[in-house]
């Protein structure tokens, strides 16, 4: 049981890591929302979750689910389509924080290995990556504390691989197992420790599994990578990643998203202004 009882919005909870996610938090004694599209959708969840409903496509319905809440898990995504990578990916991330209007929150959110490639075809075709690194700049700008996985291929390891390997500068783009490998219940279990353990504040990683046994204590991992830069306007992305989205090119909307979600930040007032795109 974690040290410190929180209330966890859980966006994704009815995928196949934002389940583990619900069960690990339980787990940890913390209290669960999940946030659900219908009351249907919640049919599977444990009894003691509290399903609230909202769509992450329209801001207007996410004020009840962000409501007093001591942290957020993102693990939703969409099936890869450019036009739902963006509003759902990106957007449903964007439209939470605003959501929140200044309550600071601790965030956890999962994204992707790889996620800085941008020249790969899997990202020529979806945008994907590009999406998803957009999301995480969101979180960062947020002024909310922070921790920020990009888990490798889900279920692919072998039963002896369970040594928690936490990398930076994400330089794996194989597109393939051969990135790294994790267990959905171990992402989760990353995931839902971060929200309690100044460790793993402000900080953004790989997450795979070698051979070896599973870590009793995800503290000294956490401890062991590095903090993002926390200069926003010079760095926006996590220790180490490729200079490759310059973010005086990126599109009139995204840099207005920026500013929205933390108006007083002086490395967001500096972003370039631009007309709508």
């Amino acid at each position: 049981m974690s040290a410190k009882a929180l209330t966890v919005l859980c966006v994704g909870a009815t995928g196949s890591v934002g389940r583990h996610v619900v069960e690990e938090a339980l787990r940890q004694g913390h209290t669960v929302l999940a946030l659900v599209r219908d009351r249907g959708k919640a049919a599977g969840l444990p009894a003691q979750v509290d399903a609230v409903v909202g769509e992450l496509t329209q801001p207007d319905t996410l004020a009840r689910a962000v409501a007093g809440v001591d942290a957020i898990v993102f693990t939703h995504g969409s099936n890869g389509g450019k036009a739902d990578t963006r509003a759902i990916d990106y957007g449903g991330v964007r439209n939470v924080l605003v959501a929140l209007r200044g309550q600071k929150t601790r965030i956890a959110l999962m994204t992707a290995i790889g996620v800085t490639d941008r020249v790969g075809s899997y990202n020529r075709r979806t945008e994907a990556h590009d999406w998803k690194r957009r999301s995480e700049r969101l979180v960062r700008a947020s002024g909310n504390a922070y921790t920020i996985v990009r888990p490798g291929w889900f279920d692919y390891n072998d039963a002896n691989q369970r040594r928690i390997v936490m990398l930076q500068g994400d330089t794996r783009h194989a597109g393939t197992p051969a990135d790294g490998v994790i267990a959905r219940r171990q992402i989760a279990e990353v995931l839902v420790a971060s929200l309690t353990l100044e460790q793993a504040r402000n900080k953004t990683f790989e997450l795979v599994a070698e051979v070896g046994p599973e870590p009793k204590d995800l503290a000294p991992l956490f401890a062991a990578v590095t903090a993002d830069s926390g200069d926003f306007g010079k760095s926006p992305d996590g220790v180490g990643d490729a200079e490759n989205m310059p973010l005086d090119q990126e599109p009139a909307q995204v840099l207005a998203d920026l500013k929205a979600i933390h108006p007083d930040d002086p490395d967001l007032v500096q972003l370039p202004n631009r007309g709508a795109s």
